[in-house]
């Protein structure tokens, strides 16, 4: 059964949409991300316009991580203290980010910023995430407490002036990191159609040195609120969010969190780590393909329409 959609200019399965909504929320409820790092490669894939996919697909990630959030603030796994000190810097750069996709939309060479962008990101965050990881399972610890070994990066962390004391993580952690945190978050919303949750899980368990489970629930709350004001900002200054096409996705995205926050509670911090990265490695390779075979199709050296 396929519909058509409005802004995309093209009719499309509409079990095609659900299901990858569906799948999108298993993993924001699993892993405390949006799901847009995955959801936005694979509407492009099915010959959805990557401006379109990048505004429309945010719309899904407010549900998924509503739907999350309260799945996980039931077993007390949000700091909403830390959460909201990152959420406000994100909302400035989710701003500055929504400015951004105009200029490079007017350039014409949107198509190959983002996919570029996608594959250097994943790559860095999907390869630091799984060395970490399978070096943790290695050590077969006896008690598994979700939190890495303290590193440099994280004592530099705690150095940073303004340092507060987050009763739910328990850790203590300057507010400027968050904020900054935020800021490159709101810009990866906007210019990626992603909630930054694939940057922000492991910032949060590695530098911040917070539990997994923990990071897990605080990253999809701040998701929220991301989410909606890009959105906002998408649909009033590039007028590129499909409403048929955000809402198909939100109904099979609002499901499928409730199911991944059951299954995460199960996992062991460091397999759902693994999990999560050979996922994002594997969204990666598909991505540098998809510039290696055809890059005459994403760089326009006229200007934009």
């Amino acid at each position: 059964m396929d519909i058509f959609l409005p802004i995309a200019r093209m009719p499309i399965s509409i079990f095609a949409i659900l299901g990858m909504g569906g799948l999108v929320g298993l993993l924001s409820g699993l892993f405390g991300v949006g799901g847009g790092f995955l959801l936005t490669p694979l509407l492009m894939w099915m010959g959805i316009p990557p401006a379109v996919a990048v505004a429309s697909d945010t719309n899904q990630i407010v549900a998924a991580s509503v739907s999350g959030t309260i799945a996980h603030s039931r077993n007390k796994n949000v700091d909403f203290k830390l959460g909201f000190i990152i959420l406000v810097g994100s909302l400035v750069g989710g701003s500055f980010g929504t400015s951004l996709v105009k200029v490079l939309q007017s350039l014409g060479n949107f198509d190959f910023v983002l996919k570029s962008t996608y594959v250097v990101m994943l790559l860095a965050v999907g390869t630091f995430m799984l060395i970490e990881s399978i070096n943790s399972l290695r050590k077969k610890s006896k008690k598994d407490t979700g939190t890495p070994k303290d590193s440099a990066a994280m004592r530099f962390m705690n150095k940073l002036p303004i340092k507060m004391h987050f009763e739910v993580s328990g850790i203590d952690c300057s507010v400027i990191s968050l904020f900054i945190l935020g800021l490159l978050i709101g810009v990866l919303a906007a210019l990626m159609g992603v909630g930054g949750g694939f940057i922000m899980l492991p910032v949060m368990i590695y530098l911040l040195g917070m539990p997994t489970i923990k990071a897990v629930g605080t990253s999809v709350f701040v998701i929220i609120f991301t989410a909606i004001n890009v959105t906002m900002a998408q649909s009033s200054l590039n007028h590129t969010v499909d409403v048929v096409l955000a809402i198909v996705l939100l109904i099979g995205s609002s499901i499928g969190a409730q199911v991944g926050a059951k299954i995460g509670k199960k996992l062991p911090a460091e397999q759902l780590r693994v999990l999560f990265s050979v996922i994002v490695l594997a969204v990666m390779a598909k991505m540098l393909v998809s510039l290696v075979v055809a890059p005459t199709s994403l760089i326009s050296l006229g200007g934009g329409h």
